[in-house]
């Protein structure tokens, strides 16, 4: 039996955005859209062009999709005048994106109050702009808003504002619940009768998550007929967030139903990578990650002790739906110094480490990694820090120097913006000490003058000349004075390529220092630098 085709449209970087507190910049969008891409969604919606600057420059990037055609979002043209003329659109079309999605009203009740216009000439915009978009050569989705609660208050007029967009040439139609309230009854029914008018081939869907069923929605509406499901990495969005792709995907690839009758551009195989991918987006956003997330929290798998432990120690499948490597996840025994060894030779796989899988050093690297996340750190999103953790348990890692000691002074005259840092640290390479200082806006940029300057006069100064600092963030792990801080940096070298590392301290300084050291020890490794002896 022939298995049909689903889409997946990924709306992150445009939905997720909405969400309170959420604010990607350029390059977090660039490093998640690519995530995306190698995942194998269909779509990444990165934005809307002429919104806002972030947007603008993002879709002025050359991003090079291997799988996922590149989406630009926006609305369709206003009343009075004509596409050609629409400021809006020509946004749309003066980008990189191979596809546009447009928002257009589907209620009848928002196009006489909102847009203040008659409900034919709402019809008139919808199909226009869909003309406009294909006659650009750009693949047109339509994003039907409001669509489940103008289809019960005005049947007739709804089903309208989607043939519009079906006789503008739109390849997609998607079904928006906009408010998040309508319940998987009720889009089984709609789906259904929709399917009747318009092919499900043609027809998508956009859940938000009010009454937390914009998962069950979606899975609902691909039942019911539709064949492209819109939504997000970990559910973000505004208010209650949008249908959560890490949920989703891995339910239509694995769950009897669905594998057995549809087909994505997603592997199995390709799962591997979901943990990482909604842990990385977390640590992006500054945000402690669900652990109770379906699929990927670290709780997902996790079994206490008891007759729980004891039934998964014999068969997992008693409390496990899935094997948790699947999905790059982990199964976890609370109580067992067993628990969480494939995990650590999966990553070291994937870092390029090979280590014999029965090594006593295995358990070695397992029991420091555990050690260092009691105290607060997280490797989730610092790959380098953990590769450097491993090189040294291993015995494998080269000395390159040694840190001495650093301070930081900070002045202040009184008036204010007038505070300056001054920091200096000595290193010992090789036989001698090495002292470097540094003045900056803050500790941690006079920190990062200082660590440079000191290698400027040895053999290490070629290597970490080009080395930049792109992101810095502090989580507070616990509260009180006392409070343990835990520290992300993000590096970048002249190549283009970038690194995570991590520190964790009471002393927010101290924590900065250690994850620029190791910002600047994995540049060392990876580039083969030699010890100064």
């Amino acid at each position: 039996m022939s298995k049909e085709r689903l889409y997946i449209f990924d709306t992150t970087l445009r939905d997720g955005a909405q969400t309170h507190g959420v604010d990607f910049n350029v390059d977090e969008k660039k490093i998640i859209a690519n995530k995306l891409d190698n995942l194998g969604v269909d779509y990444v919606e990165g934005g809307w062009p002429g919104a806002n600057a972030t947007d603008t420059t993002f879709f002025n990037e050359k991003l090079d999709f291997k799988n996922a055609s590149f989406t630009a979002f926006g609305m369709t043209k206003k009343a009075g005048r004509s596409a050609e003329n629409d400021p809006g659109l020509a946004s749309l079309i003066n980008t990189n994106a191979t596809s546009v999605c447009v928002v257009g009203k589907s209620w009848d009740f928002h196009v006489e109050l909102a847009l203040e216009i008659k409900l034919e000439e709402n019809l008139e915009n919808i199909r226009q702009s869909i003309e406009f978009i294909v006659k650009n050569n750009k693949e047109a989705h339509f994003d039907a808003e409001h669509f489940f609660d103008g289809f019960k208050a005005n049947k007739e007029y709804a089903l309208k504002c989607l043939q519009a967009a079906v006789d503008g040439g739109a390849r997609w139609i998607i079904l928006c619940d906009t408010n998040g309230g309508t319940l998987p009854h009720e889009v089984a029914e709609i789906v259904s009768e929709v399917s009747k008018v318009i092919p499900g081939s043609k027809l998508g869907i956009h859940a938000h998550n009010d009454t937390g069923n914009a998962v069950a929605n979606s899975l609902t509406a691909i039942h019911a007929g539709v064949r492209q499901v819109q939504g997000t990495i970990n559910g973000l969005g505004e208010r209650c967030g949008n249908a959560n792709l890490v949920t989703i995907i891995p339910t239509l690839l694995l769950k009897p139903y669905f594998k057995d009758n549809f087909e994505l551009t997603i592997s199995v195989e390709n799962l591997k990578s979901l943990t990482d991918l909604s842990r990385l987006q977390d640590e992006i956003l500054n945000r402690s990650s669900n652990r109770s997330a379906p699929y990927v929290g670290a709780s997902a798998f996790a079994h206490k002790g008891g007759l729980h432990a004891s039934a998964v120690n014999k068969d997992p499948k008693t409390y496990e739906h899935i094997e948790p490597d699947i999905v790059g996840n982990q199964r976890q025994i609370v109580i067992s110094e067993q628990s969480g060894k494939s995990n650590i030779i999966s990553r070291l796989k994937s870092a390029g480490i090979s280590v014999n899988e029965d090594d006593q050093s295995i358990q070695k690297i397992l029991d420091r990694v555990k050690e260092r996340e009691f105290t607060g750190y997280t490797y989730d999103g610092a790959d380098a820090s953990f590769e450097l953790l491993v090189k040294k348990v291993l015995g494998e890692f080269p000395e390159f120097f040694e840190t001495k000691s650093f301070n930081i002074n900070i002045e202040n005259s009184g008036d204010e913006g007038s505070t300056l840092s001054k920091a200096e640290v000595i290193f010992v390479i090789g036989n001698s000490d090495v002292i470097g200082s540094g003045e900056g806006n803050g500790p941690v940029n006079a920190l990062d003058k200082a660590i440079r300057m000191s290698f400027q006069s040895s053999g290490y100064a070629d290597y970490l000349k080009d080395v930049n600092l792109i992101d810095y963030k502090v989580r507070i792990l616990n509260t009180g004075t006392d409070a343990i801080t835990r520290v992300s940096i993000e590096s970048i070298d002249k190549e283009g390529k970038s690194w995570f590392t991590v520190g964790v301290s009471d002393n927010i300084i101290e924590a900065s220092f250690q994850a620029l050291i190791d910002s600047v020890e994995y540049k060392l490794m990876k580039d083969k630098a030699h010890p100064i002896n």
